[in-house]
C-alpha cells in the first residue's frame, strides 16, 4: 500500500506507541509542527518473565525472558485512549497511527495470528510465549548457523559484520525445534512483535522491511534458503518459505486501516491509517532529524542502539546489520549497539555500592546515580587507576561476542565505589569510539553524534562521550524518541507528508552540538582508551578467559561442580 497525498488540517494529530520492554508509552502529536500534545503510559501487568512463567510458576532456565502478548493489547485499551484524553483533543483529529516496538522479539502464532501462548494446552511452554530481545539462551543454534554460513561463504553473512546473533529470528526458530518441536509443527507464523501489533490493529499481516532485514536475515529479496536450513536440521528446511515470508511493508508505508475491533479498544475513529511497523531505534532517527548519510543517532539506555544512514554498501565488521532502506528509503541502514550500558550502571549500583552512599543521598536530596556523578565528576581523568570493560551483557558489537563478561582492572585498597561507576560510564564511552573508529575505517564516516534516550539527562557523562569521541554531540529535543519516531511515520502513512525525510524536518526535533569536546580531555581520555583497547582485544578475540568462566559457572549451577564440602569430625578412638 502507498500513502494518498491529502491536505491537512491545523488540527490534524498522529499518535505514537512505544512499545518498550516494560511499558507501552502512547503520544499524540500534532502533524504541523510535531507539538506534544499529550501522552500516557501503561505497565505491562506481566513485565518481563526471565525466572518463573506466570501462568505456572515453573522455573525457567537461565538466559530466557518471555512476555506475554495481551500486555501489549492492554496498552491499546488504555495508554492510547489515556493519551488522547490528556492531549485534550478531539479523537476525530487522530488521522494516524504509527508503532515501534524492541526487537528481535519474536511472537510464535498460529497462521491467523492467535500467539500460542492463548491456546489453553500451551499455557504451560515457554515457547509459546513471546520471546524478548533479551531472550539470549539461543546461544548454541547461533553458534550453528554462524559456522555453517561461513563454511558455505554464504553472501548474506558478510552483511551482519561476521556472526549473527542468538537474539535473532532463524536462532530461536531453531531452538524452538531442538527443544519443543511439537510446538514447531503448531507454528503458522513466526512473527515480530512489530508486525504483530500492526496486524491486530489492522487485521492485515505485513512484515516491516527494518526487522526482516535486521533480525530476519532477508537480503537482496531472499531469506537464507531451503539448502542452507536443511544442512542446519532436516526438519528446519521450509523455515523460512512456511513460517517467515510474506509481504513486506516499506517503513512510513501504510499497512492498512484501523478495524471496528481496533477502533473500539482504542477509541479511535476506523479507518484512519496505520503505519508499517519499525523498531524503537530506527524509528528515532527521524525524530532527531537523523536521515543523511554520516549522522549516527545512539539511543542510549539500558543497552544503546547506534544507527547511522550512508548512500553505499560497505561490509563493517562486528555491525547488527546494513539494510536497504533499513531507517528511509533511498539509503542503506547501518546498525551497530551495546548490549549493556545503563543496565551496568544499574547493576554496580544495585549490588556494589555501600549502605552509606545511598544514605548520603537520601541526605542531599538526589538519587544514588545522581550522587555518585557528583562526586566522579571531579576527579581528573585517569585518577581513580582503573579500566573496565562494558561486557556485562556480552558484545554486542563489534566483536558480536555474548559469552564475554565484564571486567574491572587496577583495584586496589584505596579504591572507593565512585572510582568505579566513573570506570564504568568510562567504560561505555570506549565501547561506542571502538564501534564508531570501526566504521570509519571501513568506509563509513560518522560526520555527527546525535543522543537519544534516558541517559542523555546525565550532563557530566555526555561530555564524556563528546571528549572520548572527539566529536561534537547533539540530541534530540524530545523525551518521547521512539514514539515521536513512529508518529513522524504515522503521519506520512496518512499521506501528511510525501515521505518521512519532509516529515522529519517537519515534526523531528534536535538540538545541535550541545556539547564540544575539550582537547585537553581528549588528550587524557587517550591514554585511557589505548588500555582499553588493550584489554579489548586480548579478552576479545584473543583470549578465552570469560568463555572458560562461564562453561564453569553452568556446570556448578548444573550440579556438575562440588559444592559446599562438608569435613567429617574426627573419630573419637578413645
Amino acid at each position: 500500500m502507498t500513502a494518498v497525498a491529502r491536505v491537512s488540517k491545523a488540527t490534524d494529530s498522529v499518535i505514537g506507541i512505544d512499545f518498550g520492554t516494560l511499558s507501552g508509552r502512547a503520544v499524540v502529536i500534532r502533524v504541523a509542527d510535531g507539538k506534544e500534545l499529550g501522552t500516557a503510559v501503561f505497565d505491562y501487568p506481566h513485565a518481563v518473565m526471565d525466572t518463573v512463567l506466570a501462568a505456572t510458576g515453573a522455573t525457567l532456565a537461565p538466559d530466557w525472558a518471555l512476555q506475554v502478548p495481551s500486555d501489549y493489547i492492554d496498552v491499546l485499551r488504555s495508554a492510547v485512549p489515556a493519551a488522547v484524553k490528556n492531549a485534550g483533543i478531539d479523537p476525530g483529529e487522530v488521522i494516524g497511527i504509527g508503532t515501534d516496538f524492541t526487537a528481535c522479539t519474536m511472537l510464535p502464532t498460529l497462521a491467523d495470528g492467535t500467539p500460542l501462548s492463548e491456546l489453553a494446552e500451551y499455557a504451560d511452554r515457554p515457547h509459546a510465549y513471546v520471546k524478548l530481545w533479551r531472550h539470549h539462551s539461543a546461544q548454541p543454534q547461533a553458534d550453528r548457523i554462524n559456522e555453517l554460513a561461513a563454511s558455505r561463504h554464504e553472501s548474506w553473512l558478510p552483511r551482519y559484520g561476521g556472526p549473527t546473533s542468538r537474539e535473532w529470528e532463524f536462532a530461536q526458530g531453531l531452538q524452538l525445534l531442538a527443544e519443543d518441536p511439537e510446538l514447531l509443527s503448531r507454528l503458522g507464523r513466526s512473527v515480530e512483535a512489530a508486525d504483530w501489533i500492526v496486524w491486530r490493529l489492522t487485521g492485515t499481516y505485513i512484515r516491516n522491511a527494518c526487522t526482516a532485514g535486521y533480525k530476519g536475515i532477508l537480503q537482496d529479496g531472499a531469506y537464507p534458503t531451503r539448502d542452507f536450513l536443511a544442512a542446519l536440521n532436516p526438519a528446519f528446511a521450509d523455515f523460512a518459505e512456511t513460517r517467515v515470508a510474506h509481504q513486506i511493508g516499506q517503513l512510513g508505508a501504510p499497512a492498512g486501516t484501523l478495524s471496528a475491533q481496533a477502533a473500539a479498544w482504542t477509541g479511535l475513529p476506523e479507518g484512519i491509517a496505520v503505519a508499517v511497523g519499525n523498531v524503537d531505534a530506527h524509528v528515532t532517527a527521524p525524530a532527531a532529524q537523523a536521515v543523511l548519510p554520516g549522522q549516527m543517532v545512539a539511543i542510549m539506555g539500558t543497552s544503546t542502539c547506534h544507527v547511522m544512514n550512508w548512500d553505499a554498501l560497505v561490509e563493517v565488521p562486528g555491525i547488527c546489520g546494513v539494510v536497504d532502506g533499513g531507517i528511509v528509503s533511498g539509503l542503506y541502514g547501518y546498525e551497530a549497539g551495546q548490549s549493556g550500558v545503563g543496565d551496568i550502571f544499574a547493576w554496580y549500583v544495585r549490588n556494589q555500592v555501600p549502605g552509606r552512599y545511598y544514605e548520603d543521598a537520601t541526605k542531599a536530596g538526589v538519587g544514588i546515580h545522581e550522587h555518585l556523578t557528583a562526586l566522579a565528576e571531579d576527579q581528573p581523568i585517569g585518577g581513580h587507576g582503573l579500566i573496565a570493560l562494558d561486557w556485562h551483557s556480552g558484545n554486542r558489537s563489534v566483536l558480536v561476542d555474548h559469552q564475554l563478561s565484564g571486567l574491572v582492572l587496577g583495584a586496589t585498597l584505596n579504591t572507593r565505589a565512585e572510582d568505579v561507576y566513573r570506570a564504568l560510564l568510562e567504560a561505555t564511552a570506549f565501547g561506542t569510539r571502538k564501534i564508531v573508529e570501526t566504521f570509519s575505517a571501513s568506509g563509513v564516516p560518522v560526520t555527527e553524534f546525535i543522543v537519544a534516550g534516558g541517559l542523555l539527562k546525565n550532563a557530566f557523562l555526555m561530555q564524556m562521550y563528546c571528549d572520548v569521541l572527539r566529536l561534537p554531540i547533539s540530541t534530540i529535543a524530545s523525551d518521547q524518541g521512539p514514539a515521536l519516531g513512529a508518529a513522524i511515520h504515522a503521519a506520512v502513512a496518512a499521506g501528511a507528508y510525501q515521505d518521512v525525510r519532509a516529515a522529519a524536518q517537519a515534526m523531528g526535533k534536535a538540538n545541535k552540538n550541545v556539547y564540544t569536546p575539550n582537547e585537553l580531555a581528549s588528550v587524557a581520555y587517550d591514554r585511557l582508551y589505548a588500555e582499553y583497547s588493550t584489554l579489548h582485544d586480548y579478552f576479545g578475540p584473543g583470549g578465552k578467559v570469560m568463555h572458560r568462566l562461564r562453561s564453569i559457572k553452568g556446570e556448578a549451577l548444573a550440579g556438575a561442580l562440588p559444592g559446599r564440602i562438608e569435613q567429617k569430625a574426627p573419630e573419637n578412638d578413645a
